[in-house]
Parts: C-alpha cells; sequence; structure tokens
C-alpha cells in the first residue's frame, strides 16, 4: 500500500491535531513500537485493547522514528515535533476503514474462506494447487483476526491476479466487519466445529454469524452432510444469497452437486472418486474474470490422490478438487496437482540446533511480509546473541528485484541480523546491498550448501530458516538440528497464545494476569513461554525457586516475577536480579526484612516499577 498522510485522513474520517502536512507518504502499519522497520514510512496506530492501549507507547514509536500516528484520544502534538496526528473515534475501526479503500481499488476475483477448522490448510493448498496460472496474494500464516485480515489485504499489489483470504471470527458481528474488507466472490465455508464457541449462544448463531462473509458471493462451496449446516445455508440462500449459486458436495447424499463415491485409503496416501454433474450454464468463473480451462463440464467419474489418509486433510482435499472444478481445471490436472499437494506448515517451528544452536524453521515459503514476521520471530525468541538467516530466493514478488532485495537489505540490518546465508540467484543481489564487512555467504542451490556448510560452521547462534518450498530447506533443518533420541515433544506457541487469549477474555478490564512458567513452563522451555508471554503484555510470570527467575533475567526478560519458594541463601539474588519473593510465614518475613537493612532503598528499588514501602507494628506473640 502507499497513501499519503492526508488521504488516510479522509479515508478514516479523522481529523489533524496538528497543521496537516504538504506530504507525507504511508506504506507501512505498525502496532507494536518494539517492532519499527522503516520508520519514515510507517503510520503506527494506537489501537486499544483489554489489557494495553497503544497510546501508551507512542513515545516509545516516536522515539523509535516514527512520525506519523492514528489516535483516538487528544494528544498533545507540540510535545512531538515534526510529527502527524490523526484523531478518529475507534483506531481498529479507522484501520479497518483503510483496508475496505484498499480493497476496492482492485478488481480481480477474491476466495473468501471461513468455518471452524481447515481454513489455513484450504488456503496454502489452493495456493499450491493455483500458483502456476495465478499471482495470488493470501493471508501469512493465520492472519484471519479482526487485524490480521486487514494487514492482509494491504498486501494486495498491482501484480495479483486472484486473491485467496481466510476470515476467523470469536464474538457477534465480527464477521460483517470482515466482509466488507475481504468482499469475496467465491465462498468456501469448510466445517462447523467448538472452536471459538464461548462468544456465540449457540451452533446456529455462529453458522450464521460466518455466513456474513458471502453475503455477496456469486457460489459457494461447502459440505452438505451436516443438515444443520445444510438447513441453515439454504435459509440463507432464500433470504440473503439469492443470487449465489451454491454448489454442494457430500459422502452420503447423491443429489449434491459432487459427490463422493469412495475413498480408499492406503499406507501412503488416499484415492478419491467423485461423481459431479454441472450444466455449463452453472459455471460463473467468466462473470468474475478467471481464465476457462475446460468450458465442457458433465457427468464424471474423477478420481484423485492426495498423500493423506486422516480424515480431516482429505475433507480439506476435497474442498480444493471441488473449487478447481468449478473453475473449469479438467481431470488430469487436478489429479497431477493434487497428488503433489504438501503438508502445511501452521506455525514457525522452534528446535535446539547442534553446538549450542537454535533453529526456527520457516521453510516453507518466502515473501517478504512472512519474512518480516519471521524476523520478529526470531527476536522474540532467540536467547543467545548472534542471529542468522539463510535465506532463498524469494519468488514472484511482483516487485523489481532491485527494489525487493534492497527493501530486505534494509530489513536485515534494521532487524539486527548479525550473518546471511543466501541460497539461489536473485538473493545474491544482496552481496552488493549489504555492507562490505557484513558476515555474508551466497551458494547457488541447497545441495551445495548441505556439501560445503559443516557443523563447525555455527556456535551459539539462532539461525532463521526462510525459503521457497522448490528450495528444500526442510533439509538444512534436518542437518542443523540435533538428533538424539526418536521421541520429541513439540511445542505449540500458537496453541498456547490462542489459551491466552481466551483466559482474556473473560477478565474484566484492567485485570491483570500472572502466568506460572516455572518447572521450566512444565516442560515447555521457560525462556521460549516467557518471551513470547513477554511480547503479549501479560503482567507477571511466576517461578518456583529464585534460580528459574535468574535465568529468565539472564536470557533479558524484563517483566516482573514472583518467587513461589524463596530461601533464605536466595536473598541476595532476588535483589540482584528484581525478583520478588511470596512471604508466606513470619519467620521467613523477620529473616528478609533482616536482610534488606543492609541494603538502602535505592539499592533495592526496581526501576521503572513502583517501590511498595513496607509497614508493620510490633506484636508481643509475633515480634513485629
Amino acid at each position: 500500500m502507499q497513501y499519503s498522510i492526508r488521504q488516510i485522513a479522509t479515508i478514516t474520517d479523522g481529523s489533524f491535531l496538528n497543521t496537516p502536512p504538504e506530504q507525507a507518504d504511508i506504506e507501512h502499519i505498525l502496532f507494536d513500537s518494539r517492532q519499527i522497520t522503516f520508520p519514515a514510512s510507517s503510520l503506527f496506530v494506537a489501537l486499544e485493547g483489554r489489557h494495553f492501549d497503544g497510546h501508551d507507547f507512542i513515545k516509545n514509536a516516536f522515539t523509535g522514528g516514527i512520525r506519523n500516528f492514528l489516535v483516538s484520544k487528544e494528544i498533545n502534538s507540540t510535545a512531538f515535533r515534526h510529527a502527524n496526528f490523526i484523531l478518529v473515534q475507534n483506531t481498529l475501526a479507522a484501520f479497518q476503514k483503510i483496508a475496505a479503500y484498499h480493497r476496492s481499488q482492485f478488481s480481480f476475483p477474491i476466495i473468501g474462506i471461513t468455518g471452524s477448522n481447515g481454513k489455513t490448510i484450504v488456503k496454502e493448498w489452493l495456493f499450491q494447487l493455483l500458483n502456476d496460472d495465478f499471482h495470488i496474494v493470501r493471508n501469512p500464516k493465520s492472519y484471519n483476526s479482526q487485524i490480521g485480515v486487514p494487514i492482509s489485504i494491504l498486501q494486495i499489489k498491482g501484480h495479483h491476479d486472484l486473491g485467496i483470504f481466510e476470515a476467523g471470527i470469536s464474538q457477534m458481528r465480527e464477521m460483517e466487519k470482515l466482509a466488507s474488507i475481504i468482499k469475496p466472490d467465491i465462498g468456501i465455508f469448510t466445517t462447523l466445529g467448538e472452536a471459538h464457541s464461548e462468544g456465540f449462544p449457540d451452533k446456529v448463531t455462529k453458522l450464521r454469524e460466518k455466513l456474513h462473509l458471502f453475503k455477496n458471493v456469486k457460489t459457494l462451496i461447502y459440505r452438505r452432510d451436516d443438515e444443520m449446516v445444510h438447513r441453515e445455508i439454504g435459509n440463507w440462500k432464500s433470504e440473503i444469497g439469492k443470487h449465489t449459486n451454491l454448489v454442494s458436495w457430500s459422502t452420503k447424499n447423491r443429489s449434491a452437486s459432487y459427490f463422493v463415491e469412495k475413498t480408499n485409503k492406503t499406507k501412503t496416501g488416499t484415492e478419491i472418486t467423485t461423481n459431479y454433474q454441472l450444466e455449463r450454464s452453472e459455471i460463473p468463473h467468466q462473470q468474475i474474470g478467471i481464465p476457462t480451462f475446460n468450458k465442457s463440464l458433465t457427468v464424471h467419474h474423477s478420481p484423485f490422490t492426495v498423500n493423506f489418509t486422516d480424515d480431516a486433510s482429505i475433507e480439506n482435499a476435497i474442498h480444493c478438487h471441488v473449487l478447481m472444478h468449478h473453475l473449469g481445471y479438467n481431470d488430469d490436472i487436478i489429479s497431477e496437482r493434487m497428488a503433489k499437494l504438501e503438508p502445511v506448515a501452521m506455525r514457525l517451528e522452534l528446535k535446539e540446533g547442534i553446538n549450542g544452536c537454535t533453529i526456527i524453521n520457516d521453510s516453507y515459503n518466502s515473501d517478504l511480509n512472512s519474512l518480516k514476521i519471521a524476523l520478529d520471530f526470531l527476536n522474540q525468541q532467540s536467547t543467545v546473541s548472534t542471529h542468522t538467516l539463510i535465506l532463498s530466493d524469494i519468488l514472484q514478488s511482483g516487485q523489481p528485484k532491485e527494489k525487493l532485495y534492497s527493501n530486505i537489505a534494509k530489513l536485515i540490518i534494521e532487524k539486527n541480523i548479525d550473518k546471511i546465508i543466501g541460497i539461489g540467484n536473485d538473493v545474491a543481489t544482496l552481496n552488493d546491498l549489504l555492507p562490505e564487512n557484513f558476515n555474508k555467504l551466497f551458494l547457488k542451490n541447497t545441495d551445495l550448501f548441505l556439501e560445503k556448510i559443516n557443523a563447525d560452521f555455527f556456535n551459539k547462534e539462532a539461525i532463521l530458516l526462510k525459503g521457497a518450498r522448490l528450495f528444500h530447506f526442510e533439509k538444512i533443518a534436518n542437518q542443523l538440528a540435533i538428533k538424539i533420541h526418536q521421541t520429541a515433544l513439540e511445542v505449540n506457541l500458537t496453541s498456547l497464545l490462542n489459551n491466552l487469549r481466551v483466559y482474556q477474555q473473560h477478565l474484566l478490564p484492567g485485570t491483570k494476569m500472572m502466568v506460572m512458567v516455572k518447572a521450566s513452563a512444565y516442560g515447555s522451555g521457560s525462556v521460549e513461554v516467557a518471551k513470547l508471554l513477554e511480547f503479549q503484555q501479560v503482567d507477571y510470570l511466576a517461578v518456583a525457586y529464585a534460580d528459574e527467575g535468574v535465568e529468565l533475567r539472564k536470557a533479558g526478560i524484563q517483566l516482573p516475577i514472583l518467587v513461589l519458594n524463596p530461601e533464605e541463601v536466595t536473598f541476595k539474588h532476588l535483589i540482584k536480579y528484581r525478583l520478588e519473593p511470596e512471604i508466606y510465614h513470619f519467620n521467613l518475613l523477620k529473616k528478609y526484612l533482616h536482610f534488606l537493612k543492609s541494603f538502602s532503598k535505592k539499592e533495592i528499588f526496581y526501576s521503572g516499577w513502583h517501590w511498595r514501602k513496607l509497614s508493620w507494628t510490633r506484636d508481643a506473640d509475633q515480634g513485629l
């Protein structure tokens, strides 16, 4: 995106708190003052949440170089020289207006996906299946929320000719906002499950809310085996979607548009056979500008194979199969591409590596926006000082090579990367764009890396693998990861974050949250979990023993930390590392107060925290 600050004010119905500037171009949206990358062309949006207020971080953003702000509170703009402040009623709603306006500037077709499960898988598989024929824009990872969808939409550029966006909701009336931003032409409804049910009175209401995404679609694809879903979609069509062509599939009902005749599971995959019957008059792809690959669609037996055997993957694959048929692809092309579907990396993988290294594997795809996300994750999670990036060519960016890699070079420097290994032909452009003394190495292909780079090349580094699929960076991940045990514990930080947000939704505004990370976060990795929690701005951490708190402080954790079992021999560490003891009996309190007498208040003042003065009265029985 690129809009002037004056355009932003007009789009958001905002007013300037300062004298309107002559010129200021905005290319990036920023919500976190800790993630400043291109300050001169960024707009800081001061979001207000249940447990944070972006207005509290305006000073930090200004210090980091930001000069353009979107706010919903009166700000003394004179305290920020040469900064522009746009005042709006609600910053989130204003941000969504920017995304909706940006979407309105493009007319190519959009596929919108919602449901309780499978949204991200279907989106990513459609990308795999259609990427040879279109320049596709889509949500990075699972960016499907009230903030994630607008961020995704703002990625749209002039070279794109197909969009695939997923939308998720957890509360009433959220989908209406996302629908006005995405404005899909084709809809896919995956499943209706229990996820996020706490925000809705019942499943029927949740389904109806989700269907708001499809109010203007020309075609809606869904599975009709859930009778309640089928009934409600029928009601929706008669009331709202009268212009919508319903395309259903089923494993039970032959009256569906597509009937799954059989699924033959083997040890390595599943062969699926469908019967379908669509008249040419029912094919709407020409209406939305999608090219026709095969205009003659009649009754067929259409077997295809996928390399998965679980029911969820089979269902997701059939959704994709139906869409491809709807777009006019012939059976041979569908079968060929479906057989090549690969598992989707749903999250950044964090692994223990050789020589004390940490491996962050994001080797599924590579684009500028996902690179930014991965680099932020690297800075958030890393417990070592040396940061290494292994990067492949970035494919189908739509930008001239010089501009693309110039932006990447700036990003590498802004994010404090110490070493880069580039793999591919185009990525070698960085050799001339990075400083001459920068630690850099460029190789033609992944096999050359595996041949020339041995274990001694890395030592106590955080290594981010960021590569397009065809570079097969999973081979590098396997070479760098420690291989000691056949059994491994995988910790899904995305699920942990989701659990945290569920708890936060049930708290009253202003309620503080303390999270227990004792015993290495119950085996999940105390430092990694603590860094995630700190990034999400929880209020307190708690550990069982002082040495656990010391470990977190040495790893750079700054949150207040409560020690549940303080011992007299650890009192010095409590002061040195700013740990707060839980005092649970009078003898311990007496010992701690006696210990504190040897320090001045200045020595035990916790920088940035409020000093809580201890007071007590002498009691004949207790001695206090």
